[in-house]
């Protein structure tokens, strides 16, 4: 027997889950407490069900509650950007993608490639986050975006995968430092060393950690900043080494008296992955920029 809900539904269950109460989530979703209460339990009747647990200091989401509270909240999101994207449509534009990236993709990759998109799109606007890997691959799970790029070391579960780029991690050393005559080394070797990597919300820098904590170590940072020009800048002053993209170190090199030595661990060359939920279901803009993002350079 078919279930019915509505929207209202859906955000009053949201409501009533936030403010833990069903008094609360009937103000936030302007209701009355009668009509919100009605609602409540004839979803947990349609259901066979019991959503909220009751208790004297108010209601939480049983395990079937926060099952239905997460797709309620994927759905209120969708709705929200229909609404947006209709409404840009009728100002004319076509559409507005999200996308997260971590950080080699969102450095070095995807300004080259975006540039030609929005150029030729005019009516598309890109929004682009720095994102780790595995918290992109949640988003887009969830719904939260559309469009993730992140490197096949990552579990990319059910998700539709699609090769992006080509991106090998090396260190940079001074011209004086005893790795500037090595072609290659590890990564355990530069564990100890003084460092010099990006800030801390750098997608990179948590993937550099969790590598080191699994070597039984730590990076000794000296120096934490923002952008790779400005490690390579601070590496080159003999500040510490650092673990770059191959892509940046040479675009650096090309300025700045730094020597690169490309890391020996498997883990140090990856294929950088777009992510979606489903391409055939992707909202057009976002579906247009895949196509494009897949395309050979």
């Amino acid at each position: 027997m078919p279930v019915h809900f509505d929207l209202t539904d859906l955000r009053l269950a949201l409501a009533v889950a936030e403010a833990g109460s069903i008094t609360g989530g009937a103000r936030t979703a302007h209701l009355s407490l009668a009509s919100a209460s009605a609602r409540v339990g004839g979803l947990e009747s349609a259901f066979g069900l019991r959503l909220f647990a009751r208790g004297r200091r108010g209601v939480r989401p049983t395990a079937a509650g926060e099952a239905f509270v997460h797709h309620a909240r994927i759905v209120m999101s969708q709705v929200e950007r229909m609404r947006a994207e209709l409404a840009e449509h009728g100002r004319g534009l076509r559409g507005h993608v999200r996308v997260l990236a971590n950080t080699a993709a969102l450095a070095e990759f995807l300004p080259a490639a975006l540039a030609p998109f929005l150029g030729a799109h005019r009516g598309i606007d890109v929004e682009l986050e720095e994102r780790p890997s595995y918290a992109i691959v949640q988003e887009v799970a969830a719904g939260r975006a559309e469009v993730g790029i992140v490197a096949d070391t990552t579990d990319l579960a059910a998700l539709q995968r699609f090769a992006f780029a080509t991106d090998q991690l090396v260190a940079v050393a001074p011209p004086t430092h005893r790795l500037a005559r090595r072609r290659t080394t590890s990564f355990a070797s530069l564990i100890g060393e003084p460092f010099v990597g990006l800030d801390e919300a750098s997608a990179l820098q948590d993937h550099l950690a969790a590598h080191a904590a699994r070597l039984g170590g730590r990076l000794a940072y000296r120096a934490r900043v923002r952008g790779f020009d400005a490690v390579c800048r601070l590496v080159e002053g003999g500040i510490g080494v650092a673990v770059v993209s191959e892509i940046a170190a040479r675009r650096c090199r090309a300025t700045m008296d730094i020597r690169i030595v490309r890391l020996t661990d498997d883990w140090a060359r990856r294929t950088l992955m777009i992510c979606v939920r489903d391409l055939a279901t992707l909202p057009p803009p976002a579906r247009q920029l895949v196509d494009a993002l897949r395309r050979p350079a």
